[in-house]
């Protein structure tokens, strides 16, 4: 069944928890490269229970060492890192001839393999409040967009990931807990970027933007439509492809919008400030027009610096106080008018009773 457009402002949600839900999450990064040369292949003169020994401490070395590397310990301890790649490189490199060799350079490797392992147990409380502080910050910006509070569900899915991601860190599955708190990241951002665009796409309409921009708008939401189609026919390239269009194009409607709107509040505050000054509100209200040429002069700068937003609202305000002066002006006016014509009316009637008078006075002679 064809979709109605006006889904598109909801659909990059779904979108979302489509690819979220289907996709893995983002891979880990990969670890450096050791720094130092593999273990040479294993020596003829050494017994078989040596050689056996010595295989499982090199193994449990670098097992160590690789897992310190990736929950970042060189980064949180440096010096300590330091220490125990100085006790890994000089394993590597002793004899290992003999039984007497072989076990020496055993007792170094798991030497080391126990300061790698005592140098993750210090990093992994901080690797992990770490990546919860990351979340936590996540999820308050995901809140922050309101839209949580109309689709509760959402940021309760996101939240089912991030607890899996504890409790596995609880059970000590420190990779499962890694890859999984990666993925609830991911999953409050991804519906971060959603909420982002439902907002624009609300704010262009409830502004009614789209007028402005109306090509722009259409085809912003044809391919929302179709970044919709494309995930759930499992196609998540062209989906996010698509929505990333979509989102270019909701962004321009939107600054297009406001560009055009203050230009429209410009030319109504133009107007209004002109038909102040033909009423000569300048001079009959001269502080209400101060304070609107004023604003009308910030809103001018405003327009300069491309804030479009300030100054369409500084121009509305200013149109106001022009339409005030000019009402003021002409009340003023009107009163003004009035009294004049009272006035006149008084002189008359003063120089009809000294006329009277005359004849009186005439008569009485």
């Amino acid at each position: 069944m064809k979709k109605k457009v006006f889904l598109a402002s909801f659909l990059f949600v779904l979108l979302i928890l489509l690819v979220i839900s289907c996709k893995s999450a983002p891979p880990a990064a990969e670890p450096p490269p050791p720094v130092t040369q593999p273990l040479p292949p294993p020596p003829s003169g050494a017994g078989q229970a040596a050689l056996n020994a010595l295989s499982a401490a090199v193994d449990s070395a670098a097992a160590a060492r690789k897992r310190a590397i990736d929950f970042e310990s060189p980064a949180y301890f440096p010096s300590d890192w330091s220490a125990a790649e100085l006790r890994y490189n000089a394993a590597n490199n002793m004899n290992k001839l003999t039984d007497a060799e072989a076990a020496a350079a055993t007792v170094a490797f798991n030497s080391a393999a126990t300061a790698y392992n005592d140098l993750f147990n210090k990093t992994i409380p901080l690797y992990a409040q770490a990546r919860e502080d990351e979340i936590m910050a996540a999820r308050d910006t995901l809140i922050a967009t309101g839209l949580t509070g109309e689709y509760p569900e959402y940021l309760n899915y996101a939240d089912r990931t991030a607890l899996t991601a504890l409790e596995q860190y609880e059970a000590k599955d420190y990779y499962g807990a890694r890859d999984t708190a990666a993925k609830a990241l991911f999953e409050y951002e991804a519906l971060t970027a959603a909420a982002g665009i439902y907002r624009t796409r609300e704010e262009i309409l409830t502004r009614n933007f789209d007028v402005y921009d109306p090509g722009n708008f259409e085809r912003a939401d044809e391919v929302a439509l179709a970044a919709l189609d494309a995930a759930e026919a499992g196609n998540y390239d062209a989906a996010e492809a698509y929505g990333e269009e979509a989102m270019l194009r909701y962004n321009l409607v939107l600054s297009n919008g406001w560009v055009a709107f203050a230009s429209d509040r410009r030319n109504f505050a133009f107007n209004e400030r002109q038909r102040a000054l033909e009423l000569r509100a300048n001079v009959a209200v001269r502080d209400l027009f101060r304070e609107a040429d004023a604003q009308y002069t910030q809103a001018e700068n405003a327009l300069r610096a491309s804030r479009y937003d300030t100054a369409a609202s500084l121009y509305t305000e200013s149109e106001a106080r022009f339409v005030m002066a000019s009402r003021d002006a002409q009340e003023r006016r009107r009163r003004a008018d009035q009294a004049i014509r009272q006035a006149e009316g008084r002189i008359e009637q003063s120089d009809n009773k000294a006329r009277d008078a005359e004849l009186i006075i005439e008569g009485g002679r």
